[in-house]
């Protein structure tokens, strides 16, 4: 017996748990895990099941039948399969340390397929598992190309997500839309507290008293997209803007790493610009 996942949003009607639960049955499927949200505001339904089966296409060919009852947009996947990913880093290479580990120990289902960045300090850090990295240093001029050729590495590398792992380059917004849904950001700040460049400078200087962080699918709009995942730490008046990035660097990676698990693991739905996360 195999593991897949199953997930579903439409419409929210009545009967709608009750078919999905009589076609795994019929189709022999043992139902492992259930989540499901009706949107009042909205009027979505979404749906995720995990079910063990000999197979999944005799479900699928049943199942086509139900999804047009209830006009569904639905998928199903493997629930043990390795997402293909590439990181994006600059200078700060905490959170690319941290998904570097937890890849090697098994704990996010992803294969890692490169690293790339706009600095060459996280070289050796890659080269030390054994990971194709890829420098391409930015300029004003440079900029257009270099995004080119992080594109070219996307596409050979065969990558499904892309990680920005603290990497601080504002992207196109042809790269937006051509990688739409499939980039995942860290920014440095409790959203939509503090976008854009240095937000523990900004929260020093407004005095806050919690520092956190925000990891949210990449949209053309900056710091805007749909939040997968957040944390907060709290702190006092005696931090400097420093103090507060050193320890913000904790919540960032507990933070991204998170958000990555839930996307690999198909824990997460976008309704336009928010996001419906069943942990």
């Amino acid at each position: 017996m195999a593991l897949y996942i199953l997930c579903i949003s439409c419409d929210d009607k009545n009967g709608i748990v009750a078919e999905v639960a009589t076609c795994l049955a019929d189709n022999e499927c043992n139902i492992e895990e259930s989540s499901q949200f009706n949107d009042p505001l909205s009027g979505k339904f979404f749906m995720r099941v995990v079910f063990a089966a000999k197979g999944s296409e005799g479900f699928r060919n049943c199942f086509t039948t139900t999804a047009e009852k209830f006009s569904m947009q639905w998928y199903v996947a493997g629930a043990n399969e390795k997402i293909r990913t590439l990181i994006m880093v600059s200078k700060f290479d905490h959170c690319l340390n941290d998904l570097l580990y937890k890849w090697r120990s098994g704990i996010l289902p992803i294969e890692i397929t490169a690293v790339v960045s706009n600095h060459g300090n996280a070289k050796d850090l890659a080269r030390s598992h054994n990971l194709p990295f890829h420098y391409f240093p930015v300029t004003k001029e440079t900029k257009q190309q270099q995004e080119q050729d992080v594109c070219k590495i996307i596409e050979d590398t065969q990558s499904d997500l892309i990680i920005m792992a603290r990497y601080m380059l504002i992207l196109t917004e042809k790269f937006c839309s051509d990688y739409a849904g499939r980039v995942i950001n860290i920014h440095h700040s409790f959203l939509p507290a503090f976008i854009g460049a240095n937000p523990y400078l900004q929260a020093f200087e407004r005095g806050v008293k919690v520092i956190g962080a925000t990891s949210h699918f990449v949209t053309a709009d900056l710091d805007e997209g749909p939040i997968i995942e957040q944390d907060v730490l709290h702190i006092n008046h005696s931090y400097n803007a420093k103090e507060l990035s050193d320890l913000g660097k904790d919540v960032e990676q507990l933070v991204l790493s998170k958000a990555i698990k839930y996307v690999t693991e198909d824990r997460v739905f976008v309704h336009k610009n928010k996001t419906v996360v069943f942990k």
